[in-house]
C-alpha cells in the first residue's frame, strides 16, 4: 500500500508524541459543519438519492456525475474498464494513478508535464492532475481539450483529476464531459474538509459512467454521507466565504515561507517546494510536533497544508524560522 499524508499513527510511533500539528494532507482545516441527519439515515439501506448527483452537477458544472466512495474508488476501477492500452500518467502526480494503471495489462509510462504534448501520439490514455498534487502546477483548459480531441479520435481517454480544483475552477473541463472519452474526477474531501466522508464524483458520459456504476455495485455511498454532501454542495454562502478565507490563508502560507527564503508553489490549500534537504526538513519540523508530507522521488521536496488556528500558525512560523537559521 502506498504512503499518503495524514498518517499520524506512524508519526506518533516514530517520534513518541501525540500533540501533532498535521499539515500533511492539504485538506481544508475548517471543514463544513455537518448538519443534523435524518434518523433513518443510519437505518435504511443507502439507495442512491438523485439529489446528490444533481447537486454535484450544479456545483461542478458537469452535465452528468456518478457519486463514488472517494475518487480513490474511481482511480482503482477505471483501469479495469479498458482493454490493455498505452497509458501516460503525468509526473510527478498523485501516486495512486500510476500504481493502478500499471496493473491490469496496461503499458504505463510516467512523463513530465513539459513532455506531455510530445508523448501524446504514443498514448491511448492520458492521466493528469490539474491542479497537480503535489506541486500545484496547472495546465490550461485549452491544452487539455486539444489533447482530448487527439485521444478521442482514436478511441482514447483523457482522465483529469481535479480533486484540488475547487478554490479556483478556471481550468476545470468538467463542463465538457459529455464528450466521449473525457473523464473528470472531483472530491468532497479537500475543499469541504470532509475526507472522512469518503465521497467523490466522476464526470463522464454514459458509456463510461454506466459500466463504472455496475462495477462499483449498489450502496457504495452511505446514507449519512449523501445527506451531508447534498447540504454542503447546496450551501453557496459557506462556499463563497470559504473561498475567501482559503485565498487569504493560502497567501499567508506563501508569504510565511517566502520570508524565510522558501520559494513555494501550490494552491490555496497547500504549498510545495523542491527542498534541497527534504528528509532533514521533515525530521526537523517533526521534532517540533509538525507533520508535513515528504516526497523523495519524482517530486523530491516538501508539501504542507494550512494550520487550523493561530496557535498552529505560530508553531509553524517558529519551526520554519529555526530551520532557516540552522541552514545558515
Amino acid at each position: 500500500m502506498l504512503e499518503h499524508g495524514g498518517n499520524l499513527r506512524d508519526a506518533a510511533l516514530r517520534f513518541g508524541r501525540s500533540d501533532w500539528l498535521d499539515l500533511s494532507t492539504g485538506i481544508n482545516p475548517a471543514w463544513y459543519p455537518v448538519p443534523q441527519l435524518a434518523a433513518q439515515a443510519w437505518h435504511r439501506l443507502p439507495e442512491s438519492d438523485p439529489a446528490l448527483a444533481e447537486a454535484a452537477c450544479a456545483f461542478y458544472g458537469a452535465p452528468s456525475m456518478l457519486p463514488v466512495a472517494g475518487t480513490q474508488a474511481a482511480i482503482q476501477s477505471l483501469p479495469r474498464l479498458r482493454a490493455p492500452s498505452r497509458v501516460v500518467v503525468a509526473a510527478p502526480s498523485y501516486a495512486e494513478h500510476a500504481h493502478h494503471w500499471a496493473q491490469h495489462g496496461h503499458a504505463m509510462r510516467q512523463i513530465s508535464y513539459a513532455e506531455l504534448d510530445g508523448a501524446l501520439a504514443q498514448a491511448d490514455v492520458l492521466v493528469i492532475c490539474n491542479p497537480n498534487n503535489p506541486t500545484g502546477a496547472t495546465v490550461p483548459a485549452s491544452d487539455l481539450l486539444r489533447w482530448h480531441e487527439q485521444l478521442a479520435a482514436r478511441g482514447g481517454w483523457l482522465v483529469v483529476d481535479e480533486a484540488f480544483g475547487d478554490t479556483d475552477g478556471g481550468n476545470s473541463i468538467a463542463a465538457h464531459t459529455h464528450l466521449p472519452g473525457l473523464i473528470v474526477l472531483r472530491s468532497i474531501g479537500k475543499f469541504f474538509g470532509l475526507a472522512g466522508l469518503r465521497l467523490g464524483f466522476v464526470a463522464a458520459n454514459g458509456e463510461i459512467l454506466k459500466p463504472l456504476a455496475d462495477m462499483l455495485g449498489p450502496w457504495s455511498i452511505s446514507g449519512p454521507a449523501q445527506q451531508i454532501a447534498i447540504a454542503a454542495l447546496r450551501d453557496h454562502a459557506w462556499q463563497e466565504q470559504t473561498r475567501r478565507q482559503l485565498r487569504d490563508s493560502g497567501q499567508r502560507l506563501r508569504s510565511l515561507l517566502a520570508v524565510h527564503g522558501i520559494t513555494s508553489h501550490g494552491t490555496d490549500l497547500f504549498q510545495w517546494w523542491p527542498e534541497a534537504r527534504p528528509e532533514q526538513f521533515h525530521e526537523f519540523v517533526a521534532r517540533h510536533g509538525i507533520w508535513v508530507r515528504l516526497f523523495t522521488q519524482a517530486a523530491r521536496g516538501i508539501r504542507l497544508g494550512l494550520p487550523p488556528d493561530e496557535m498552529g500558525w505560530q508553531r509553524l512560523r517558529t519551526a520554519v524560522e529555526q530551520w532557516s537559521k540552522e541552514k545558515r
